[in-house]
């Protein structure tokens, strides 16, 4: 698919090639969630604690004897049936992030690219950069492609000064082509990307890197099972 080339006018300067397999393809609603859903459980802290009936204060003594009272019978101050007492089945500090496998994680993010391209909430705009790093400079330059709404930019590279000018604007955000998130690029208003990022990504997540994603990815297996097998012996 072809697509316009801005510049920080608003002006289309050329078009530009980009693949369909990346910014074309049918949408996977099912990998979308589950990228989503996967990286908001690696970002969870995990902390949250309660007490159980061993570890809240109190006596373990029988608080009045079994019979002859007119009492409900009691064992111990610390029952998760008393004020004050024990949690049950409460949450304990763990880790809940898991593993999504690769190719989930980059169908998501090509249906999300190409999500964005159907809704015509992408725009590729010429590469710049901000030399001074203030974000005045940057809103300046941004003013014809996007203000006030929630809105990510791909970058070609990790460009510091860019990133140091954009860092106190609170709807607008930055990736590298190479390290996208699904969450972020999803509740996207407005996705802008780089020119040199857009066909950056064309090789990426095109034809050519998914076949060398997938290589690397069985070259990494077959190494794990032949370690297996070595330790097995």
């Amino acid at each position: 698919m072809k697509t316009q080339v801005y510049g920080l006018d608003g002006t289309a300067l050329r078009e530009i090639e980009l693949a369909d397999e990346v910014f074309g393809r049918d949408v996977s609603e099912g990998s979308i969630y589950h990228a989503i859903r996967n990286e908001a459980a690696n970002r969870r802290v995990g902390t949250a604690s309660t007490k159980d009936r061993g570890e809240v204060h109190g006596s373990g003594k029988k608080p009045w004897k079994q019979k002859g009272t007119g009492r409900a019978r009691a064992g111990s101050k610390r029952s998760p049936v008393w004020v004050g007492g024990g949690t049950v089945f409460g949450p304990k500090p763990r880790d809940y992030g898991y593993h999504l496998p690769r190719k989930v994680k980059r169908l998501a993010l090509v249906s999300i690219l190409s999500l964005k391209a159907k809704e015509d909430r992408m725009r590729v705009v010429t590469d710049f950069t901000v030399e001074s790093g203030k974000t005045k400079d940057l809103v300046t330059a941004l003013a014809n492609h996007a203000a006030g709404e929630r809105t990510v930019i791909i970058l070609k590279d990790d460009d510091a000064m860019i990133r140091r000018a954009g860092r106190n604007v609170p709807w607008l955000s930055f990736l590298s082509f190479n390290r996208l998130q699904a969450h972020d690029l999803f509740y996207a208003r407005k996705l802008l990307l780089l020119e040199t990022a857009a066909l950056k990504l064309n090789e990426f997540y095109g034809a050519k890197g998914a076949a060398g994603a997938e290589g690397a990815a069985g070259a990494e297996g077959a190494a794990g099972a032949e370690g297996a097998a070595g330790g097995g012996e």
